[in-house]
């Protein structure tokens, strides 16, 4: 839950520092002078919705190295390390895509995520726990599901997504805090008080329900994730490594690479909507029925 917690928050911080520097440029009062112009105040919308998406997508590959620690490998140190690079050049061959990077990062926990801006471009990371507690077989599959979240154009499509719905958190929120200035607060100089305060909120809430909308679309892309590891390293190895990874203890990736790694917390209820994971269970009856 408190990864959860971090991935939405970190996401409303983002358009509450573009909302006040809109309000600091005066951009809000550049569209007041033009008469409550829609058709620009969705142009600033989507300018600003966008623009942090795709700033975190540009530098995603950076920040997973700079807050994971991860080692990129140039030259294989061993034979486990030649033996990984070899796997994934296999299967970015297969999958269509240029030779990501691949790195290791140093966690007991068996985990492992792929992110970066473009498909030929992406870098492919996984945990020396990951490498320790499974089977060759299991970190093949494990691999290919990263790898086909690489191929299906997740990362990008995610970070659309994230644009598309922030643009409309940052465009509503605006024009219902104008509605209520003036319907309630009656303030018919400029905007007031009334309208900073009621697009401060309706972010928030507006952007919790936005979340939700991604959150949808990070559960849906993981089966299609797993679909891959099981065409890359087949069905059984695949579900194996699935179970490997519910046994072990949870200690999930940081907020800004969860939505891109192999394994996501479980949660119930209300949380259920803001998880990046479909629950482990789903997964491998769902790939049990692709048997």
């Amino acid at each position: 839950m408190k990864r959860i917690f971090l991935f939405v928050m970190t996401n409303l911080a983002v358009m509450l520092v573009l909302s006040v520097a809109a309000h600091l440029l005066g951009i809000d009062r550049y569209l007041d002078a033009r008469g409550e112009n829609m058709t620009g105040l969705l142009i600033v919308s989507a300018f600003f919705g966008f623009g942090g998406a795709l700033i975190s997508l540009l530098i995603s590959k950076w920040m997973a190295k700079r807050s994971m620690g991860v080692r990129v490998i140039t030259q294989p140190a061993d034979a486990t390390e030649a033996w990984l690079v070899q796997t994934v050049r296999a299967q970015a061959q297969q999958a269509g895509i240029g030779m990501p990077e691949v790195g290791i990062f140093d966690s007991p926990q068996p985990n492992a995520f792929a992110t970066g801006a473009r498909r030929d471009a992406a870098l492919v990371a996984v945990s020396t726990g990951l490498l320790r507690n499974m089977q060759r077989n299991e970190v093949e599959a494990v691999l290919g599901h990263e790898v086909a979240h690489v191929a299906n154009g997740d990362m990008v499509t995610l970070t659309l997504i994230q644009g598309v719905v922030n643009t409309f958190v940052f465009f509503l929120s605006r024009v219902i805090g104008d509605i209520i200035d003036k319907a309630v607060f009656r303030n018919e100089r400029g905007r007031g008080m009334g309208y900073f305060v009621t697009v401060m909120v309706l972010q928030v809430v507006l952007g919790m329900l936005a979340n939700m909308i991604v959150m949808w679309f990070s559960r849906y892309r993981e089966f299609r994730a797993d679909q891959g590891g099981a065409r890359a390293a087949g069905t059984g190895n695949m579900v194996a490594a699935l179970q490997r990874l519910k046994a072990a203890s949870n200690e999930p990736l940081p907020a800004q690479l969860a939505a891109f790694g192999i394994k996501g917390g479980g949660g119930s209820g209300l949380a259920r909507l803001f998880m990046s994971h479909p629950p482990l269970e789903e997964r491998i009856a769902a790939l049990q029925k692709l048997r």
